[in-house]
């Protein structure tokens, strides 16, 4: 089992930054790779960011260029960086641990239970 923590949600206004942070515990010697989605009223979970275990990253092509996901491995911990936060960032973010077999992020049924992120316009 793994369990995940998000901390660093709030509000902002527009243009403003936030960090969110993902702690993990449990088994997680079985994880290869870590995301963060976010749900928004209305729709449907979609995959932000991942991260590998080798460090590679990839984004969502809304949010390439102001978000940058990271991990420290001592603190078993994986980051968010959100720039130029947009109200249509505003949603709730979720920590997920997962696999990775190229070029596919594929999401294990572990979830934190989410930090809420408003951004005022």
């Amino acid at each position: 089992q793994v369990q995940l923590v998000e901390s660093g949600g709030g509000l902002v206004q527009a243009g403003g930054s936030l960090r969110l942070s993902c702690a993990a515990s449990g088994s997680i010697s079985s994880i290869n790779a870590m995301g963060w989605y976010r749900q928004a009223p209305g729709k449907r979970r979609e995959l932000v960011a991942y991260i590998t275990s080798d460090g590679s990253t990839n984004y969502a092509d809304s949010v390439k260029g102001r978000f940058t996901i990271s991990r420290d491995n001592a603190k078993n911990t994986v980051y968010l960086q959100m720039n130029r936060l947009k109200p249509e960032d505003t949603a709730v973010y979720y920590c997920n641990a997962g696999d990775y077999y190229e070029p596919i992020y594929y999401a294990m049924d572990y979830w934190g239970k989410g930090t809420l992120v408003t951004v005022s316009s």
